[in-house]
C-alpha cells in the first residue's frame, strides 16, 4: 500500500497508513500549549497609526531643536546603578527598574538628564561648551499607571549644558513655545516659576534645612488641596503660619506682573528670592522682544518640580482644554547635577516634551490623525500587462521626493481603493489598461473624493509634475 507523504522534501515524517489520504487536508493537531500574547501593565504596542503620530511628532521636535542649534546624542538603556539612584529623588528611586547582571548592579533610565549629566561629565573636554543636545529615547519608572501616564515612555529632551546665561534660560521658554506652536496647539499655557523664589521664602521661614520635604508637598498643588498639603507640611513639623505663607505664595495667580510684585514682600527681602524674581522679570521681558503673545506665559508660584536638582528656572506646560492632563513639556535649570561625576563645574538648562501624554492629550480632544500608512501616493495595480509601468512611475514618483505604495496583486480598482481610502492615502493613482492607451491618468484626493484627469502621453516627468501639484494641493487642504 503507498503511503501518502506530508511535507515531501521539507523533512516532515510521513501520515500513517490509512489514517489520512492525499485529498484530505485534515492534519494531527498540534499539542502545543499557546501561550497569551499580552503586554506588561503600564507597557503598550503601539500600532502604526499611534506610532505614524508619534513619529510625526518626533519629526517637528527635531526641526525646532535643530533651528536653534540644538545636536542629537545618543546613551545606554542601562546605567550603573551608583549613576542614577539618588540623583533624581527618593520617589524615582523607589521607582527604577533595577537588577544584578553578570556581577554588576544595573538600572533602566528613568529621565535623560541624569544620563545627561554623566554623558557631559564624561565627554565634555571633547564636545567644549556649551553645549546644545537633544535626545529623544525610551526611559522606564515603575510608577502607578494613570491617564497618559505609562511605565515605559518616550521623552523628547533639550538641554545646554556649561552656561548659567540667562539668556539660555529665556532661550529654553522660546523652544517650548515654537515647538508647542510647530505641533498645531493654539491653546496652551506655559508656567515659569523659580526655585530661588521659593528658596527665599524658605529662608526667611527659616525652613531652609526642610527645602525637599516643602517642595515636595507644594508640588502636589493641583492634585492634592491645599488643606490636603498644609496637613502633608503639619506632618513635617512645620507649624500653621509657615505653612500658611508657603501657601500664599504657592497659590498667587494673576498677570504675571501682578504676581511678581506680590512675591515681593514674601521672598525680595533675601538674596535667593531677589535673584528669582529679578530673573523671571528680565525673561517676560525678552519672551516679549521674542514676540511670545501675551498671556501665553504665566507666573506660577505653586511649579515647584519634584526632582531634587532644579536650581533656577522651573517651567510647566498645559493644554488649556485639558489641564488636569497634566504637564506636557516641563523642565528648568540644574546648576549643580553635573558636580556628581565631575570637580568640573556643568551648569545645565532644558526641558522635555512629555510625547505619550502629548498624544493622549490630543486623542481625547479628537485632533490626532489616524493614518495607517505613511505614503504620499497610493498606486493603483490594475493591469499586469503593465507592470513594469507602474514599477517605472513608482520609482520616479519617489525620486521626486514622494512616499509610493503599490498594490501587491492586480485585483480591481474598487477594492484597491476602499484599502487606499481606509488607510488615510492623501493621493491615489489610477492607470489601467485603457488609460494607457490613451496618455491620461486618475488622480484621486482620497478624502474629498476629488479626481484630476492628467493627460501625461507617456511622458513620466510631466506625470510626476503633476501629481506633485496635487499633492500640494491636498497639504494646503484642497
Amino acid at each position: 500500500m503507498l503511503v501518502a507523504q506530508r511535507g515531501y522534501n521539507r523533512g516532515l515524517p510521513p501520515l500513517l497508513s490509512g489514517t489520512c489520504s492525499v485529498t484530505d487536508p485534515r492534519l494531527p493537531s498540534d499539542p502545543r500549549t499557546l501561550i497569551e500574547p499580552r503586554t506588561l501593565k503600564g507597557f503598550r504596542d503601539h500600532l502604526p497609526p499611534q506610532a505614524l503620530a508619534r513619529e510625526g511628532i518626533l519629526d517637528i521636535a527635531r526641526r525646532v531643536y535643530r533651528s536653534y542649534g540644538f545636536v542629537p546624542i545618543d546613551t545606554p538603556a542601562l546605567e550603573y546603578l551608583e549613576i542614577l539612584t539618588g540623583k533624581g529623588s527618593d520617589e524615582t528611586d523607589k521607582q527604577l527598574y533595577r537588577f544584578t547582571h553578570g556581577g554588576r548592579e544595573v538600572g533602566m533610565r528613568f529621565d535623560l538628564t541624569v544620563p545627561l549629566a554623566r554623558f557631559a561629565a564624561q565627554h565634555i573636554g571633547t564636545l567644549g561648551i556649551p553645549f546644545k543636545r537633544y535626545h529623544m529615547a525610551t526611559v522606564w519608572r515603575g510608577e502607578n499607571t494613570q491617564r497618559g501616564r505609562y511605565r515605559e515612555f518616550m521623552q523628547c529632551d533639550f538641554d545646554t549644558i556649561g552656561t548659567t546665561s540667562p539668556l539660555a534660560d529665556l532661550e529654553t521658554v522660546l523652544v517650548v513655545h515654537d515647538l508647542l506652536s510647530a505641533i498645531g496647539l493654539e491653546s496652551f499655557t506655559i508656567r515659569i516659576n523659580d526655585r530661588r523664589v521659593l528658596s527665599g521664602i524658605l529662608e526667611r521661614l527659616g525652613l531652609a534645612d526642610r527645602s525637599t520635604v516643602v517642595l515636595r508637598a507644594l508640588d502636589k498643588l493641583g492634585k492634592v488641596s491645599p488643606e490636603g498639603v498644609a496637613a502633608e507640611l503639619a506632618g513635617h513639623g512645620i507649624d500653621a503660619a509657615a505653612s500658611a505663607d508657603l501657601l500664599k505664595l504657592a497659590l498667587l495667580s494673576g498677570s504675571p506682573d501682578s504676581v511678581l510684585d506680590a512675591l515681593e514682600p514674601l521672598a525680595g527681602g533675601t538674596a535667593p528670592g531677589r535673584a528669582g524674581i529679578d530673573s523671571l522679570r528680565a525673561l517676560l521681558d525678552g519672551a516679549g522682544q521674542a514676540d511670545v503673545p501675551a498671556g501665553r506665559i504665566v507666573v506660577d508660584p505653586s511649579i515647584a518640580r519634584g526632582l531634587d536638582y532644579y536650581t533656577g528656572l522651573v517651567l510647566e506646560s498645559f493644554l488649556d482644554e485639558l489641564p488636569a492632563l497634566g504637564s506636557i513639556c516641563s523642565g528648568g535649570r540644574y546648576d549643580n547635577l553635573a558636580g556628581l561625576y565631575t570637580k568640573q563645574h556643568l551648569p545645565g538648562i532644558g526641558a522635555s516634551l512629555g510625547i505619550d501624554r502629548l498624544l493622549a492629550g490630543l486623542e481625547e480632544l479628537g485632533r490626532l490623525e489616524t493614518r495607517e500608512t505613511a505614503a504620499d501616493v497610493f498606486l493603483v495595480y490594475f493591469d499586469e500587462a503593465h507592470r513594469g509601468n507602474y514599477l517605472r512611475i513608482a520609482a520616479a514618483l519617489r525620486r521626486a521626493g514622494m512616499a509610493v505604495e503599490m498594490a501587491a496583486e492586480p485585483k480591481r480598482v474598487g477594492q484597491q481603493l476602499k484599502v487606499a481610502s481606509k488607510k488615510g492615502f492623501p493621493l491615489a493613482l489610477d492607470i489601467g489598461r485603457d488609460e494607457f492607451a490613451a496618455g491620461t491618468a486618475q488622480c484621486k484626493r482620497m478624502k474629498s473624493q476629488h479626481s484630476t484627469v492628467i493627460d501625461w502621453h507617456g511622458d513620466v516627468p510631466v506625470l510626476v509634475k503633476a501629481v506633485a501639484a496635487e499633492l500640494a494641493a491636498v497639504r494646503l487642504g484642497g
